[in-house]
């Protein structure tokens, strides 16, 4: 107990007083150290009592008095150091040199325990018994400790004594840990019975469980403690040459815990034996002879002890073989990602059968990478070309055995193995008779266990000769083997051959044409014959690799037996198997026992859900299926995760545990310390942030240790390739977070020059990024920590991290909800310093900071557009004055790149490196209201980088956090508290998933009620909405009048700065124009009037509330969206004026990235409006624009958008080649996203390509049938009319090409399903355009087989005619391609005319877009040359001339369009 003296603090003790102060009061027996006992106290700390020969518990013998200990702060003394080091056990005693603090050395870990209960006969004398123990201790402590354990409690009583040793204490945990407790019990056990004749008993208890290892107590007297489900012992280790024994004493009634309440009740009821638990004996992977079960007992306290048994020690296998291999092949799924390997065995089989020679193959892998499998598919593969396969597997235990190897391959080839052994020597008798002298058979008997009877010749051989004949024997055996059946020998794990057997394989393999198949986990540690014969010409070694990613995750759903699983789970796997298919398998197996997958029914109708709560089912379907289904008429399922599990905090499976804690204590004692705390951060983590929970490490030692660490691959720097968006640029309001040591691509090595070139970089950048290189090891890691401790550092962790919880410095900062740490004012959390706390502190300079952004003085600020003086020549002047401004800006750009800030968009890093780990880290620390902000701007954030599942995973947890909504959830207190705002924006971001999912309905319900909360009213009827709409339209046409107007400029003065603490006005507006967008897009989907007003309604009501702004950015978004609804909706007027107007405000933009945003989005709008009016040549020349600003500027959703326009402008003008150059690029995005609609878009282009490309194939039309099959029915792509309406009708004139009829009349009737639910968008256009082809094949085949039909049919299809023309006004670019078919339709339709060839139908006129349409007004203007974009480069060649002058071959398609490709990427290379 501490002294009423003691003041200091225990970090300012001295080593020796800190030490002191961890060990209990001990009783040391030793050598002779004089005549008496010697007290060894220091400042009142007992530090022991010495005694020579004796010890007798009580006053009577020896009368010691026995002081408490006082904690004091000791002077330095070496000596007395020394002396108290020796009771402390090894790697605690590093810990505590090294600085560590005690609370950070506990742990909660599995360790085996070993009980050894020792009995004496009643007439043994006490000073006999005491010796007696004496060397009992010695020997367990020996040989404990050579097992890999440490002796840590003795226990004495009458007659006896108790031992208790554990193994796997931190630092000490070794492979085969609980095979090394068996065996040093069993050796102890024998010890006993052998060598002390007193032992009246010996009974020794052996359990495997988790345990608490730390150091509990007060602070002045802490102890190293293990406890077991909440029971403790003193940690209390033997020195060097002396005896500690513990002066604990134990009732008879003490309760101890399950683990070690059960090695203590096993020792009382399975008294003489050697016992062990079920988890003992299974995770020990010993052979089942060596054990015996045990029958069941009752035992006090214990309800349910399972199964144990007898440990019998190891025993040679009297039976051999039965060691077939362990891995069965699997029947319904082949073996994924070993290819190469296969192609090894299957070459090494041709040369031996070609050859005659013996070949061997050696596949080494890691434990967990497939070898066993790869065998058990070879054994397949073998056996069904009819060659016979000797297949076996070894174990360690075999390495110990001489020629076992080969005993037990023989007995297999002899089949002698499963036989019965009555009948062994007959069936032997029977396959050596002919080849092998009857005298010679005896020879036999010792190695397969048979009684041959001694002839003559054997009898006057010795052991060598007799060795040296049965090798000649089985040699020639084989021999006369192989000239009728090829044979295979398949050995897994051959790392336990033992010498003789290499020795018998290195002769077989000169001498026999056998192949030998082998698995092994290393080569590095084999002997010297195993070496050569690894290093024979004849063998071929293989490297088995790890798995990678995508057919991980195949095998995962083959094994699942599902078509596709959820994000997070696919993560799940990646993350913790690494590649590793045994990690894979476990962690499977483990998520099945604990039933955390739910499996349903892929239904081939998918309706729309509801409610929120129930689209988890279609999340998980609207990703892309792992596993393609064998049939259409196979049932699929699909797996999703329970809804109350946290995947990130689920346990690792025992097995996997162990292997990554045995890595982790292979570690030194600071390398330990770092990793600890690096698994708390997360899976990557950033080096300021990890200083921060090492305690007292300067930078110095962090990346020394962090560098040893490296060198070890066990950390690693975070490369381009890995990041979600290259560079790792992070930024808290502009500050940069990682600079160049992440901007070029790491190489591990361990060179000197490697060596340097870490420090450097770990050095040199204010803050790098690293991640673990080993599977498994940061899980278990994190495992380790005691839960109090654990949150304590996952709050420092947060703390970190809410500072750099925005946007990068790229994207201007600020949050992913705009404004939103204004809208919702102060937050209660758990956090000290409260980011938001600091954030209203600090507002003013922020507010300076957005603000600044928001308005942009100007004296043309705000436009004044009238509709009446719109003329042609002021659009093309319009239009001319923006391009010529976006050369400027590239000017300014290629000037400025120094100053100018046009760095990649690194949100995506801030996504994966704060916002993801710091929900996590909220969540842990159960602070609800910081967990549900964090998630908020995650799912933002998300669905900022088109990452739309990611962004409902992140939702959903925000919605487990809000609780399970109810009808009676008005009785029920919520589990948390949101504001008005943060509720809205969750609808809001709830509205844009589901309208990503296809969950129409929802999204509208979700982004109404959002508006409801931002109080702005939707109508929900059609008298509202009229009178809505006239409100709204009144409102817009008075704020255009009321604007100041400047008669030179036509434009209007600046309004008013806005008030002061304006922001949450500007969160709320902000949002409203979000939902307003989400909106009207919803309803433009459905073609019914009141959707049309609606949606109108939406769009107008959007734009007001943007010009509500002082930020020219929205203005001229809301300007752009109305112009694209209304070419949607047909509104050609209105779609020209307000895409002017946006080109006019977007002149003042300054060179910025925001600038250089909103100029890449008007280029694709620019360019979608040219290729509708027909101008292909300038749309492909502003496409090319777009898509080199849209990839400096790393914006992949944005870049998807121009490329689909690019391709249709280049598809129109007939260049394939560009076409397929395009959709090369769409698919390298598409397939880092797995969009079920992009790939729609892309199928439905390759499909064009197929019809019209002359020749050109991106993508088999088998392919393109299987996706559309596959996905056809997913609300995704259901609620996309537009988009299928082009696919059915492609997939439609394909089988009408090929005479297929019954196909086409299949796609052609979905199709006529969706003509009347399409819009004039370009894609609802070209769906159209599709469809009249199909329309007039169909009346060219009713025209062919004189049906009675043709007239209705040809009614029906003018009438189509006519109602394209009347929806698709916007879109005039395919207008003379569509007054051609109607002319095939009339011409064919007059009396006495047949049917017109329909060659000249299904192939595009290239005469529709002539030179005269492409160079119109455009071409006419007379230009200066310097300010000119040289619009007439790309007129130079008409596609129709071109086609008169020369016929086109796919290669000179290629050929020529690649070189214009190469000319667009030179002339519009990135900024």
């Amino acid at each position: 107990m501490a002294s009423g003296g003691w003041r200091l603090s225990s970090s300012s003790w001295s080593l020796q007083a800190r030490l002191a102060a961890l060990l209990p009061d001990l009783l040391v027996f030793g050598k002779a150290r004089g005549p008496g006992p010697e007290l060894t106290t220091v400042q009142g700390v007992l530090l022991g009592v010495h005694v020579t020969d004796i010890l007798c518990f009580g006053g009577d013998i020896l009368n010691i008095t026995v002081y408490l200990r006082n904690a004091v702060a000791l002077d330095p003394n070496p000596r007395l150091e020394q002396t108290l080091q020796r009771h402390i056990m090894g790697n605690f005693l590093k810990k505590i040199s090294e600085g560590q603090p005690v609370e950070y050395l506990s742990e909660l870990r599995t360790v085996t325990m070993v009980l050894i209960n020792l009995k004496f006969h009643k007439k043994a004398w006490m000073l006999r018994s005491c010796q007696l123990i004496h060397e009992t201790a010695l020997y367990i402590s020996t040989a404990i400790k050579n097992g890999g354990g440490q002796l840590n409690q003795i226990f004495m009583f009458g007659q006896g004594c108790t031992f208790f040793s554990i193994f796997g204490l931190p630092g000490d945990k070794k492979p085969d840990e609980c095979a090394h407790a068996l065996e040093s019990s069993y050796s102890i056990f024998s010890f006993c019975w052998e060598n002390l004749a007193e032992t009246k008993l010996v009974s020794i208890g052996i359990t495997n469980g988790p345990v608490f290892c730390g150091v509990i107590g007060a602070l002045a007297r802490h102890e190293f403690t293990g406890i077991v489900e909440l029971w403790n012992f003193n940690m209390v280790v033997n020195g060097v040459g002396s005896l500690t024994l513990s002066l604990t004493l134990l009732s008879p009634d003490t309760v101890i815990g399950p683990k070690v309440g059960l090695v203590a009740r096993m020792v009382i009821a399975y008294p003489g034996l050697v016992s062990c638990d079920e988890v003992t004996y299974l995770r020990s992977m010993l052979p089942n002879n060596n054990f015996k079960k045990l029958p069941e007992k009752k035992m006090k306290n214990i309800t349910k002890p399972g199964k144990i048994y007898e440990y019998l020690g190891h025993r040679s296998c009297v039976m051999f073989g039965k060691r077939h291999l362990a891995r069965n092949r699997s029947e319904l799924h082949p073996l994924l990602g070993r290819e190469k390997e296969l192609e090894a065995f299957q070459m090494a089989l041709r040369k031996c059968v070609q050859q005659k020679e013996g070949q061997a193959v050696l596949y080494e892998g890691a434990k967990g990478y497939g070898k066993s499998q790869l065998l058990a598919e070879i054994d397949y593969l073998a056996q069904k070309e009819g060659h016979r396969v000797l297949a076996m597997e070894l174990k360690k235990t075999d390495a110990g055995q001489c020629f076992y190897a080969i005993q037990t391959l023989m007995a297999i080839f002899f089949e002698i193995d499963l036989c019965p052994p009555h009948d062994r020597q007959q069936l032997l008798r029977s396959r050596l008779c002919g080849v092998v002298e009857e005298p010679l058979h005896c020879i036999f008997n010792d190695l397969f266990f048979v009684k041959f009877p001694l002839s003559f010749i054997v009898s006057h051989m010795d052991d060598l000769d007799r060795q040296k004949k049965i090798k000649a024997c089985l040699i020639q055996l084989l021999q006369e083997a192989v000239k009728e059946e090829s044979l295979i020998f398949l050995i897994d794990e051959a790392q336990y051959i033992d010498i003789a057997s290499w020795e018998f394989l290195v002769t077989l393999l000169s001498s026999v044409p056998v192949v030998m198949v082998m698995a092994l986990s290393s080569t590095s540690a084999l002997c010297n014959l195993a070496q050569n014969f690894v290093q024979s010409p004849q063998a071929a070694y293989v490297s088995v690799p790890i798995l990678v990613p995508s057919l991980l995750l195949e095998m995962v759903c083959q094994d699942l037996g599902v078509v596709s699983i959820p994000r997070e789970l696919q993560i799940y796997f990646l993350q913790r198997s690494f590649g590793v298919p045994l990690y894979c398998e476990v962690l499977r197996q483990s998520l099945l026992s604990w039933e955390v997958l739910l499996f349903h029914v892929l239904q081939k109708e998918e309706e729309e859900d509801s409610k929120w709560e129930m689209l988890t089912t279609n999340a998980t379907k609207s990703a892309m299926y792992k596993v393609s289904p064998t049939s259409s008429e196979e049932e699929l399922y699909i797996c999703t995760v329970r809804e109350d599990v946290n995947l990130d905090t689920l346990f690792l499976p025992p097995l996997l545990k162990e292997i990554a804690v045995i890595q982790l204590d292979g570690l030194t004692p600071a390398q330990q310390m770092l990793v600890k705390c690096a698994a708390i951060i997360g899976r990557m983590f950033p080096t300021d942030l990890l200083q921060r929970l090492l305690p007292g490490w300067t930078k110095k030692k962090m990346e020394q240790v962090l560098r040893s660490l490296m060198e070890l691959r066990v950390l690693c720097l975070v490369s381009k390739s890995q990041e979600t968006a290259p560079g790792s640029a992070l930024t808290p309001c502009l500050i940069p977070l990682i600079v160049q040591a992440e901007k070029q691509k790491w190489k591990l090595d361990v060179s000197p020059t490697t060596a340097l070139r870490m420090q450097e970089e770990l050095s040199s950048s204010p803050l790098a990024v690293l991640q673990f290189g080993v599977p498994l090891l940061r899980e278990a890691a994190w495992e380790l920590w005691p839960k109090e401790k654990q949150a304590t550092l996952h709050l420092e962790c947060a703390r970190f991290l809410q500072d750099w919880a925005c946007r990068c410095e790229s994207c201007s900062g600020g949050d992913f909800v705009p404004f939103h740490r204004f809208a919702i004012g102060p937050v209660q959390n758990s956090f000290a310093t409260s980011w938001f706390c600091r954030a209203q502190n600090s507002s003013s300079q922020l507010r300076e900071g957005i603000l600044t952004k928001l308005q942009k003085p100007s004296t043309q600020e705000n436009f004044q557009f009238d509709k009446k003086s719109f003329r042609n020549q002021d659009r093309l002047r319009t239009e001319q004055e923006f391009l010529d401004h976006v050369n400027r800006m590239k000017a300014q750009a290629s000037n400025k790149k120094e100053v100018l800030n046009v760095e990649p968009c690194q949100c995506g890093a801030i996504l994966e490196l704060v916002l993801s780990p710091l929900t996590q880290h909220c969540i842990i620390i159960e602070d609800s209201a910081s967990a549900f902000y964090y998630l908020l701007e995650a799912a933002a954030a998300s669905l900022y980088m088109a990452d739309n599942y990611m962004a409902f995973f992140y939702l959903k947890k925000a919605t487990s956090l809000l609780g399970q909504s109810s009808a009676f959830s008005f009785l029920k207190k919520p589990k948390l508290k949101i504001s008005q705002f943060e509720e809205a924006t969750f609808c809001s971001l709830r509205a844009e998933v589901c309208f990503n999912m296809g969950q129409i309905t929802l999204a509208k319900k979700l982004a109404r009620q959002a508006l409801q909360l931002l109080k702005r009213n939707f109508p929900r009827t059609w008298l509202g909405m009229i009178f809505q709409s006239f409100l709204e339209k009144y409102r817009h046409s008075t704020s255009q009048r009321q604007a100041p107007l400047n008669r030179n400029t036509k434009v209007c003065q600046p309004p008013p700065p806005p008030p002061h603490n304006s922001e949450k006005k500007l969160a709320v507006l902000q949002q409203r124009v979000r939902c307003l967008s989400l909106l009207w897009r919803l309803y433009s989907l459905e073609t019914t009037a009141s959707s049309r007003r609606f949606s109108r309604l939406a769009a107008l009501m959007q734009m007001n509330s943007a010009e509500e702004f002082v930020n020219q950015t929205q203005i001229i978004s809301a300007y752009v969206d109305f112009s694209q609804f209304s070419q949607r909706m047909g509104y050609k007027e209105e779609w020209q004026c307000y895409e002017l107007l946006a080109i006019q405000r977007s002149t003042q933009c300054t060179v910025s990235r925001e600038g250089l945003l909103l100029t890449a989005q008007l280029l694709q709008a620019l360019a979608y409006s040219k290729l509708c009016l027909g101008h292909l040549d300038l749309s492909i020349h502003l496409g090319y624009q777009a898509h080199a600003m849209c990839k400096q500027l790393r914006k992949p959703a944005l870049e998807y958008l121009v490329l689909s326009v690019l391709f249709k402008s280049a598809f129109l003008k007939n260049k394939y080649g560009l076409c397929v150059h395009v959709l090369e690029s769409q698919w390298e995005l598409i397939s880092q996203s797995d969009s079920i609609l992009g790939l729609a878009c892309f199928y439905s282009s390759c499909l064009d390509l197929l019809l019209y490309g002359e020749g050109l194939l991106c993508r088999p039309f088998g392919e393109c049938l299987r996706f559309i099959q596959q996905y056809e029915h997913s609300c995704i792509l259901s609620s996309r009319s537009n988009v299928m309406l082009g696919v059915h009708s492609s997939l439609a004139m394909w089988f009408a090409r090929h005479r297929q009829w019954d196909q086409f009349e299949h796609s052609f009737s979905k199709a006529r399903r969706l003509v009347d639910r399409t819009n004039a968008s370009l894609f609802g256009t070209h769906g159209f355009v599709r469809f009249l082809e199909c329309q007039v094949m169909a009346l060219q085949k009713i025209t062919e087989d004189a049906s009675k039909h043709i007239p209705k049919t040809r009614i029906q299809t003018l009438k189509y005619f006519k109602e394209f023309f009347s929806r698709c006004s916007t879109s005039p670019v395919y207008h003379s391609w569509v007054h051609n078919l109607k002319a095939s339709v009339s011409l064919s339709g007059h009396e006495g005319t047949g049917a017109v060839p329909l060659a000249t139908v299904f192939r595009l006129n290239n005469t529709c877009l002539t030179t005269t349409q492409v160079k119109e007004a455009w071409m006419d203007m007379s230009i200066p040359s310097q300010r000119s974009l040289s619009l007439l480069e790309f007129g130079k060649v008409d596609g129709a001339q071109e086609k008169k002058n020369k016929p086109r071959t796919p290669e000179y398609v290629l050929n020529k369009d690649g070189q214009e490709v190469q000319e667009c990427i030179l002339k519009h290379t990135s900024l």
